[in-house]
């Protein structure tokens, strides 16, 4: 069966890819060539001679090459990547001749003339996964199985033979052998015949296979605790008299150790199993690239069916991927057939490839940073065939300066250097024709910036000699100022005039012409608007600004007189108004110290100003009236005091004593009672008691003696003394 042809096309995508991209220089600090070809993949410098102007920075000898044609730039003088052969930094891969012609691999055939190894395992030959009992270790199958050979990790039986009756000798030699648990040590067994090459007897060939035919899962890393057995798995060979030595002295190896060494040597394995363990299997072969799984019949009868469709599979799907790449380099993959995958971003592959199809990859290999011959590979998995791709990046510029001119361009003070001049010590400048002494041009650029961090001369200008030399404008007018910050066309405009045509612009502020003020000069100077009915402005209580009243804070327009949010001034003035009542004995000294916001006062029978009243009280607690008129300005005060105050009348001390007096006389009297009613209600309650007790007694009808009768008189007046001290009451 004919291999498909395979061809990889590394394709220039900044310049020649698919796509069309926009070319953008994204610059940075620009001092040279260099710095300009190691800002972006488009940024491209320009060496030609008189190509800046006078105190023009050198940067702006880098751009695209569009826009340095667009500004005069020769294309023969431009450093640029159709100048270069090598990779630029961040540009895609290119080819070392720089043409687009594909790089085309050889086709590969597969020789149909198979070489088959075979190789036996069971597990490792310790506890918990083989018995360790002697007898067992020889036979670990049951006592009535004649056919049953001792345990072991791995053994190789045959290498790869041309001889097919020596593969079926050896495979019907071989009996079978046990263990303790389900899972068994094919992973194992498969690293093992992947690193062993020259034991196994591994061909240069494109195609490697490796079929596993078990009817159990597996064990891997980590299973090997059990044990005891800690060191993890080398993937290297350890066969000894064709038996794995290291079999129980290191751990199992993990499925991505599996997989690492599988690609490595250029091997796809085949699992063929059983249905019960077709599902493990699966999982198994997601991990492992270029792997597929088949199901064996119950005698396995369909093995050489099972292997060519699982090959075939193999064989149709095309995924190519690359080794450990250098750092700073990313590689990216777009394939070109007619049912092509995503398997990640590592990976381009190809499915339901037909024999004779020719399939295209198209390689993307970008790089991050400079470097020099670095190295990765690329090749289709399952095929030895790989293409080594060594990075250079361009980092540096060729500049071929011309000769002859060098002293008098730079003013025999240096040399050019890719059209720019490189100063002799002690000069600087775009022709070296500013001297600095011990200043370099760093310092002398420095003092044309505003800010640190600033532009040189704001953008409007050119630093000479640390100076700004500043540019025209568009209307031919001047940028002006040490860093060339002010122009005369950005001032304030008023009904679309600049300074409303009443003033001129100078470095963005307006100055008015005589007779006009406001930011933009569109006010004319008049207080007419602002002329209070006293002719006063604003009642002295703001500003009159383009004919209207500015108040100050709290009052309120158009003329500032009244003020809503001031404080009130009847609890502020009243210890003015107090001091200055006639019944205060307040010396005038002290008056005049506590009135500064009254100019003006007058004691009166009955108020005259039509202000507001104030009524408070004063330190004695009587009432005083009075108004405020407040005249101009913020704290000025006419007042009115009314000359009667209310006091309260002193209170009559004869009347609280004998208020007093009568009222503990009523108390004390009013205590007697409720006591005397207490003893009566208890008394009542006796005596109430004592007529219940008589009436249930019963007098016997029989004669009594004289005797009898005395002691009975004697009972009864005991009792009746003792019911009238209980009572009160005389009996």
């Amino acid at each position: 069966m004919d291999w498909c042809m395979l061809s990889l096309l590394l394709l220039m995508l900044g310049i020649h890819g698919f796509c069309q991209q926009e070319e953008v220089c994204s610059k940075s600090v620009i001092n040279s060539c260099n710095d300009c070809i190691r800002s972006g993949p488009y940024c491209a410098w320009c060496q030609q001679l008189n190509f800046t102007k006078a105190g023009e920075q050198e940067a702006v000898r880098c751009d695209t090459r569009a826009k340095l044609m667009s500004r005069g730039c020769r294309t023969d003088q431009m450093i640029s990547p159709k100048n270069n052969d090598s990779i630029r930094k961040e540009d895609p891969l290119s080819q070392s001749t720089g043409t687009e012609e594909p790089v085309q691999m050889s086709p590969q055939i597969i020789d149909l003339k198979l070489r088959p190894g075979f190789g036996a395992f069971v597990d490792k030959t310790v506890l918990p996964y083989t018995n360790t009992n002697k007898d067992k270790l020889e036979k670990p199958c049951d006592e009535n199985d004649q056919y049953c050979q001792a345990a072991f990790g791995y053994r190789h039986v045959l290498s790869m033979t041309s001889s097919q009756e020596e593969f079926q000798k050896q495979v019907a030699k071989q009996n079978i052998s046990g263990n303790l648990d389900s899972p068994e040590g094919s992973l194992d067994a498969m690293m093992q015949a992947a690193v062993c090459g020259d034991i196994i007897g591994w061909r240069n060939s494109s195609t490697r296979l490796i079929v596993l035919a078990t009817d159990a899962g597996f064990h891997m890393a980590g299973d090997g605790k059990l044990a005891g057995i800690l060191e993890p798995n080398d993937e290297l060979c350890h066969m000894k008299n064709n038996l794995y030595a290291k079999s129980n002295e290191m751990d199992y190896p993990s499925v991505g150790q599996l997989a690492m060494q599988l690609e490595k040597n250029n091997i796809q394995p085949i699992f063929a199993v059983t249905q019960n363990m077709k599902n493990v299997y699966d999982e198994l072969s997601k991990m492992i690239p270029k792997s597929e799984v088949g199901v064996l019949s119950s005698d396995s009868n369909n093995v050489v069916q099972l292997i060519e469709s699982a090959y075939n599979k193999l064989s149709s799907k095309v995924t190519l991927t690359h080794d450990s790449l250098p750092d700073n380099v990313r590689v990216e993959y777009k394939p070109h057939c007619d049912n092509p995958k995503q398997e990640g971003p590592n990976k381009g592959v190809c499915d339901d490839v037909r024999v004779g199809n020719k399939i295209i990859f198209e390689i993307t290999v970008t790089v991050d940073r400079c470097m020099e011959k670095e190295s990765f590979t690329i090749s289709p998995l399952g095929i030895k065939d790989k293409l080594t791709v060594t990075i250079s990046t361009n980092c540096e510029c060729q500049c071929n300066d011309p000769t002859g001119i060098n002293q008098t361009h730079c003013t025999n003070r240096g040399s050019i250097n890719c059209g720019m001049c490189s100063c002799d010590t002690g000069y600087v400048g775009q022709y070296c024709d500013c001297a600095v002494g011990d200043k370099n041009e760093q310092f002398l650029r420095a003092s044309c910036q505003k800010q640190n961090g600033s532009s040189e001369c704001e953008g409007r200008g050119d630093c000479v000699c640390g100076r700004c030399q500043c540019h025209t404008t568009q209307d031919g007018n001047s940028y002006h100022g040490d860093y060339c910050e002010c122009d005369d066309e950005h001032c304030e405009k008023f009904q679309n005039k600049l300074c409303a045509g009443n003033g001129k612009c100078n470095c963005g502020k307006c100055i008015c012409n005589p007779g006009y003020v406001g930011s933009a000069c569109q006010c004319e100077v008049s207080e007419e608007g602002c002329r209070t009915p006293n002719n006063t402005v604003c009642y002295n209580r703001g500003d009159c600004v383009c004919n209207l009243c500015e108040c100050k804070e709290g009052y309120q327009g158009p003329d500032c007189q009244k003020c809503l949010g001031c404080p009130d001034q009847c609890q502020n003035k009243l210890k003015c108004i107090e001091c200055l009542h006639p019944d205060s004995k307040s010396l005038k000294n002290e008056c005049n110290n506590l009135c500064q916001g009254i100019s003006s006062y007058e004691i009166v029978e009955k108020f005259n100003l039509p202000a507001k009243e104030c009524q408070q009280k004063d330190s004695k607690g009587c009432w005083i009236k009075f108004k405020l008129e407040q005249l101009f300005g913020l704290d000025d005060y006419k007042a009115e005091i009314l000359k009667e105050r209310e006091c309260p009348e002193p209170p009559s001390v004869i009347a609280i004593i004998a208020g007093s007096i009568a009222a503990v006389a009523l108390i004390g009297i009013l205590l007697l009672m409720l006591i005397k009613l207490m003893i009566h209600m208890k008394d009542l309650k006796e005596f109430r008691k004592f007529e219940n007790e008589k009436k249930k007694s019963k007098w016997a009808n029989v004669s009594f003696s004289f005797h009898q009768i005395h002691i009975h008189t004697i009972l009864q007046k005991k009792k009746r003394k003792k019911l009238g001290r209980l009572s009160g009451w005389v009996l």
